[in-house]
């Protein structure tokens, strides 16, 4: 199997690396930095190829931010000859433009629920038209310890809103709202908050900026904490039942 993932950030670094190791695939990578292209190429045994590449190959994986991946899936799915797939972190769209783009070839959207470093992990698939190469690089994932599971590009991409959006948003605005405080005064609660802001503001800012720009989620939790804010005791107590 050989394989072009576009991309060359974490990600596609992730994806191409696990696909080499797991299912013995030759890998190409493309980006619109070059450097950069070819540095992920050197870290995964792979190759990098200019982006105006006509070559073709089995799998092309489109590994891009989201608000461009419709653009790199018409521009690269012609170069496969039997399937394409996206690990880009949203799945209606992409799908979509599999579709108009290549209709007769095998296509797939997966969805890492994780950061790569953070590997393995769970791995959302919507096949929309499968076959033994998506088959393949399916059970490469799960070779390489992660748990794929089938879903529909409409169920993840509405779990995206809790669980990424609003997540993410609660996180942050935790993170804006506090104050540093010593040590010595958190609690279970605000040191288990303080771990996940770490952990998120540890990340790239344009993938978190990504998220909050097509899913919603991100003012259901304003409209909470308002809710909150504005509640007495009594209605308090009962926005506090509701939850147990």
């Amino acid at each position: 199997m050989n394989v072009l993932v576009v991309g060359a950030g974490s990600m596609g670094q992730w994806f191409a690396r696990t696909l080499s190791e797991r299912a013995g695939a030759s890998v190409a990578v493309t980006d619109t930095d070059s450097a950069t292209a070819r540095q992920a190429a050197d870290a995964v045994g792979g190759r990098a190829v200019p982006t105006d590449t006509d070559e073709r190959f089995d799998v092309v994986s489109i590994a891009v931010p989201m608000p461009v991946a419709r653009v790199a899936i018409e521009e690269y799915a012609p170069l496969a000859t039997e399937a394409v797939v996206d690990v880009t972190g949203s799945m209606t769209d992409p799908l979509a433009a599999m579709a108009e783009t290549v209709p007769d070839r095998q296509r797939a959207s997966l969805h890492p629920l994780f950061a790569p470093t953070n590997a393995p992990g769970n791995v959302a698939v919507v096949t929309a038209a499968g076959g033994d190469t998506v088959d393949a690089v399916v059970d490469a994932l799960a070779a390489a310890g992660n748990d794929p599971f089938e879903t529909t590009s409409a169920e993840h991409d509405a779990a995206m809103e809790s669980v990424q959006a609003a997540a993410h948003a609660a996180v942050l605005a935790y993170a804006m709202a506090s104050e540093d405080v010593p040590e010595r005064f958190h609690t279970p609660v605000s040191s288990g908050l303080q771990s996940l802001v770490e952990q998120v503001v540890g990340g790239e800012a344009g993938v978190y900026a990504d998220i909050q720009a097509i899913f919603d989620g991100a003012d259901a939790v304003a409209d909470a904490a308002r809710e909150l804010a504005d509640a007495d005791h009594d209605d308090f107590v009962d926005l506090y039942e509701e939850l147990s």
